[in-house]
């Protein structure tokens, strides 16, 4: 009875863990460059004297699907969208130096160009700082120029570059506030072949579908695992009797 029992508690408990990620995912499916979340599982028998009496499954990690989201058209000129393999560069909560795609720009009324979030885009030394502008542009290797306040139509000003890295996915992961860092903590220095483009942004790769045939089928299967609980509750109920009539 207890091999069944806890058989059918671990995939209940890594079944409810999945419909939470599932449904992270799904909340984000309009987010601006997200990335969904991917599990994957490990069994571990459990040794007996003779031979593995058991299996028992359990989540071995959680990580970011880095396919690319949708291209969408925003003819915004503070919107821009990472053209393939690349990552902008911002300053996280902690100070330090962060990535995202998500290149919904806006300028701060302390005149700093920050994410959608509110993080500061990086630049070769630091956060970038606008001065009042009439027009902005950036340009596909990140050079941002402005018209300043009362200059001539034809007058641009060059007044920072954002960072652009282009780290190995397998050396990043995703914090809690949804930025990637590197592993080891180092900072990726600047590539120059990464690319953007203006007036665009990159969609989430959820595929709002997929995560809701997902939902279905983890709330079957975690339906198949407490019904399997039960039956083994009234299994060993069932034979507890029977020894007492014995």
């Amino acid at each position: 009875m207890d091999r069944m029992l806890y058989i059918a508690m671990t995939g209940a408990r890594e079944a409810a863990h999945s419909q939470e990620v599932n449904a992270h995912n799904l909340a984000n499916a309009n987010t601006t460059a997200f990335r969904q979340s991917l599990e994957s599982f490990v069994n571990h028998p459990m040794r007996g004297p003779v031979y593995d009496s058991r299996d028992y499954v359990q989540l071995k990690a959680t990580e970011a699907d880095f396919t690319h989201g949708p291209q969408i058209s925003t003819g915004r000129s503070l919107d821009v969208a990472v053209q393939g393999d690349g990552w902008i560069a911002v300053q996280g909560p902690d100070g330090n130096e962060a990535y995202t795609r998500a290149g919904n720009f806006k300028v701060d009324s302390l005149g700093l160009l920050t994410t959608g979030d509110g993080y500061p885009v990086l630049g070769d030394d630091g956060p970038i700082a606008i001065p009042p502008f009439e027009k902005i542009e950036i340009g596909g290797d990140g050079t941002i120029s402005v018209r300043p306040l009362g200059q001539e139509p034809n007058v641009l000003a060059q007044v920072g570059r954002v960072k652009l890295v282009n780290p190995d996915n397998e050396a990043i992961s995703r914090g809690e506030d949804g930025l990637f860092r590197r592993d080891d903590g180092a900072v990726e220095p600047a590539d120059a072949q990464v690319r953007l483009a203006s007036g665009v942004l990159e969609g989430s790769n959820v595929s709002t579908v997929e995560a809701m045939v997902n939902m279905i089928e983890l709330a079957r299967n975690f339906e198949t695992q407490v019904k399997l609980m039960k039956t083994a509750d009234d299994l060993a109920r069932t034979g507890s009797q029977l020894l007492r009539l014995s």
